[in-house]
């Protein structure tokens, strides 16, 4: 197995046991409803809640959580099919991956087991409130790395052709 591969395989599995254990002493510990403020004051910026998503990331698309179900598989599957394919040196890539496929999943299992996925992480101010759960962060960290990498491997690549076009035009 491919050093990419198994980088995924071991932060994907990482994020779906932390989440997984979060969100089971959050159903354990706190009513549906219910949030405990560990920086209490009149309006806490955050606070751990228990709260039902039966939509996507940040309460997006409520009451499609089957029709995401499969959406999750089908990404996951995507990602680790495409992961043979990482060269060894594109291990932001591969972290990228991992922590996409382990949110995904995160929230897959709980829509398998539970119908809805249980939200934990509630910040914001005032009115302006949002929560979501650790696979939700992870997505979102996903992304951002992906698009980091994606920059940093354009530029790998503008280097490699900018070198190959001084070394013709110094052969010719």
């Amino acid at each position: 197995m491919k050093k990419t591969t198994r980088l995924i395989l071991i932060v994907a599995v990482v994020i779906i046991a932390v989440d997984q254990v979060i969100k089971y002493f959050v159903s354990m510990y706190l009513p549906v409803g219910g949030a405990w403020s560990p920086l209490p004051g009149p309006s806490p910026v955050f606070q751990i809640v228990h709260t039902i998503n039966t939509g996507v990331a940040f309460g997006l698309f409520k009451d499609l959580g089957p029709v995401f179900i499969i959406v999750r598989l089908t990404v996951s599957a995507v990602i680790i099919f495409y992961a043979r394919r990482l060269r060894e040196d594109q291990k932001l890539f591969a972290l990228a991956l991992g922590l996409m496929v382990g949110g995904t999943l995160g929230n897959a299992i709980d829509g398998i087991r539970l119908g809805h996925v249980i939200d934990f992480f509630d910040v914001g101010i005032g009115t302006f409130r949002n929560a979501s759960n650790l696979a939700d962060w992870s997505i979102v960290l996903s992304v951002i790395l992906l698009g980091v990498a994606i920059l940093r491997e354009e530029r790998r690549q503008k280097k490699s052709n900018h070198g190959d076009t001084e070394t013709q035009s110094l052969s010719s």
